[in-house]
């Protein structure tokens, strides 16, 4: 034995320590709460979640605390305040302003200029802390409230995106560029700039930080000014990590394709102009060197989104057949292609979901695609000319060949000058999945060309068979009938526009006693009136607004509806505020809000 065990063994034995008492459990209410708040991150759709909220106190308390996405549908529905305390930890922010027949210029200019001012001091004063990403649709912005918004963001934050929005120029996109230092995402879609003819154009590309960037995303297709090539092409080769990139039409084809080469792990590609330019880059540039463009990097196995051909040049058009196999998404919604054109890649296009394009692909390029894209679940078909009395290039033949070769379709757009019921019906049947039927046939009151009868019957089969839809849009010559139909078997649909149609208020009648989910109501130029209105008072409160311009509404009718249901904001608006209009009712905006009326109010508008 050695000295230390017997020095050990020697010594008294020691007293076994107490143990410590074990900590006292938490209480019930947190036990509650930390449970509610694990079962609730499992709930996504906004729906559930509400509904959730209402149950008691600690579930409205967990489901506040564990928001995470926070969609305001109308800015001017609830304050950014009310929104933060309501939802302190949101990490993704949706705001959305116009309603959108606002996009047929029938809103005047500055109905809601200062609406996203309040959103902007909200932000700076750091309301949402935990904030990674902005998506804004259809909101005046201007530079100065994106020079604030970009100082003040907070670290965490990743992602903005401007869709349908205006007011702003390169200066804001340039504040930006050189504040946001973990931008991620930088996408300005469909956009109106506010570039002054006299004023420099800031080089807002050049603004972003030196070295690597963490670009993933970036789209400016609807910027209209030239971007220096240079500063483009040195960000691009500073962003590994870049995997969408949409430019604007000033970018050539050789341009573009220095941009792919530099961009191996690209998805998604808005090519520019798909034109030759006359600078250094598009020198010898040939059909070949722009294939092996294509080709290289696994770009067929890789790409799987292309827009863009903003000026396309067609001897080009058959070099993205190289890249079509894996594309599940292609928007020609600015390349006015031929039937022959379309067949030098459609017959590729195996995997595509989603198709834009113009109607200058005429019926038999429909027909084509009906033929080779068995996927497709969304498709537009955009007029070439929108006037009423443009040359008819698609009809009720393409509609037809899509329905019966592109049963998965959910989602269809479709401008035309003629249609028949037949047509419309025999979709009805072939895509009973449909969720989203917009059917424009841009005449007014144009009744089926074959039989002469109202379209009231196509479109009673849409709500009849599809019993998914939660969105449609009308046209040509309907009768009260087609509104018997909605009301009674649309019962799934959320939104609703309607144009020129309809006989009295019973059409009107219908739709807001039996369409039970509607939240959107859009209708111009219709013979609606009061009568038809005040039948859906038992409904607005549960709608998130009603569009009514160019009908037969008066303000008595308004006023009744405004003080039977005070928390609907009934907003009167002057389309043409340089004429002052004493009778009748021009525009009739009416939406449910939590703050009431704004405050911002221009002269053209009149709040009931």
């Amino acid at each position: 034995m050695s000295e230390e065990d017997e020095d050990q063994a020697g010594a008294p034995p020691k007293r076994p320590r107490a143990a410590s008492p074990p900590p006292p459990p938490p209480p019930p209410d947190q036990v509650l709460d930390n449970v509610l708040e694990t079962v609730l991150q499992f709930l996504r759709a906004p729906g559930d979640r509400g509904a959730a909220s209402l149950v008691c106190r600690s579930w409205h308390r967990a489901e506040s605390a564990t928001r995470a996405s926070l969609a305001v549908r109308n800015i001017l529905a609830a304050s950014p305040a009310r929104a933060a305390r309501r939802f302190p930890n949101a990490h993704h922010i949706l705001l959305k302003g116009r309603p959108r027949f606002a996009d047929f210029n029938l809103l005047p200019p500055g109905w809601a200029a200062s609406a996203f001012r309040p959103w902007v001091a909200a932000l700076a004063a750091a309301a949402f802390p935990a904030l990674r990403s902005l998506s804004l649709k259809r909101i005046t912005v201007t530079d100065d409230d994106l020079d604030l918004l970009a100082r003040s963001l907070p670290p965490s934050f990743r992602e903005l995106s401007l869709l349908l929005c205006d007011g702003f120029s390169s200066r804001g996109l340039a504040s930006l560029a050189s504040h946001c230092r973990g931008l991620r995402v930088l996408d300005v879609v469909d956009c109106e700039l506010n570039e002054e003819e006299d004023d420099e154009v800031s080089d807002w590309v050049a603004a972003f930080p030196r070295g690597h960037t963490d670009l993933e995303s970036l789209s400016f297709e609807c910027f209209t000014p030239q971007v220096p090539f240079a500063a483009l092409e040195a960000l691009v080769a500073r962003s590994p990590r870049l995997r969408r990139l949409r430019v604007n039409q000033h970018v050539s084809l050789g341009q573009l394709r220095r941009l792919m080469a530099l961009t191996p792990r690209l998805t998604h590609l808005g090519t520019g102009s798909f034109r030759p330019g006359d600078g250094a880059e598009d020198e010898g540039l040939d059909f070949g060197q722009m294939l092996t463009a294509f080709a290289s990097a696994g770009r067929a196995n890789s790409l799987v989104s292309l827009s863009g051909f903003r000026d396309l040049a067609p001897e080009y058009l058959p070099t993205i057949a190289t890249v079509a196999a894996n594309l599940t998404s292609m928007d020609l919604s600015y390349a006015p292609v031929n039937p022959d054109q379309v067949l030098l890649f459609i017959g590729q296009c195996r995997s595509l979901e989603t198709l834009w394009v113009l109607d200058s692909v005429r019926d038999e390029g429909l027909q084509a695609v009906a033929m080779c894209c068995k996927k497709l679940q969304v498709l537009r078909v955009l007029p070439l000319d929108a006037h009423e009395d443009a040359d008819e290039l698609v009809s009720e033949v393409g509609l037809t060949a899509i329905s019966e070769g592109c049963r998965d379709l959910r989602s269809i757009l479709y401008f035309c000058q003629r249609m028949t019921n037949a047509a419309v019906i025999s979709m009805s049947h072939n895509c009973p999945e449909m969720k989203v039927f917009r059917l424009c046939i841009m005449g007014r009151h144009r009744p089926d060309h074959v039989t002469g009868e109202p379209m009231d019957e196509g479109f009673g089969a849409i709500v009849r068979n599809c019993s998914k839809l939660t969105r449609l849009s009308t046209s040509g010559y309907l009768t009260d009938r087609a509104f018997e139909y909605i009301g009674k078997y649309g019962s799934s649909l959320r939104t609703l526009s309607v144009a020129f149609a309809g006989d009295s208020d019973l059409a009107l009648q219908h739709i807001l006693q039996g369409c039970s989910k509607l939240e959107k109501l859009e209708i111009r130029d219709c013979p609606f009136g009061d009568a038809g209105l005040l039948s859906g008072m038992h409904h607005f409160y549960n709608m998130r607004f009603v569009w009514m311009s160019g009908c037969s509404l008066t303000l008595q009718g308004c006023q009744e509806v405004a003080r039977q249901l005070p928390r609907m904001v009934v907003e009167l608006i002057n389309s043409q505020p340089e004429i002052e209009k004493t009778d009748g009712v021009d525009i009739l905006y009416m939406y449910r809000s939590l703050e009431g009326p704004r405050e911002d109010v221009p002269p053209f508008v009149k709040i009931l």
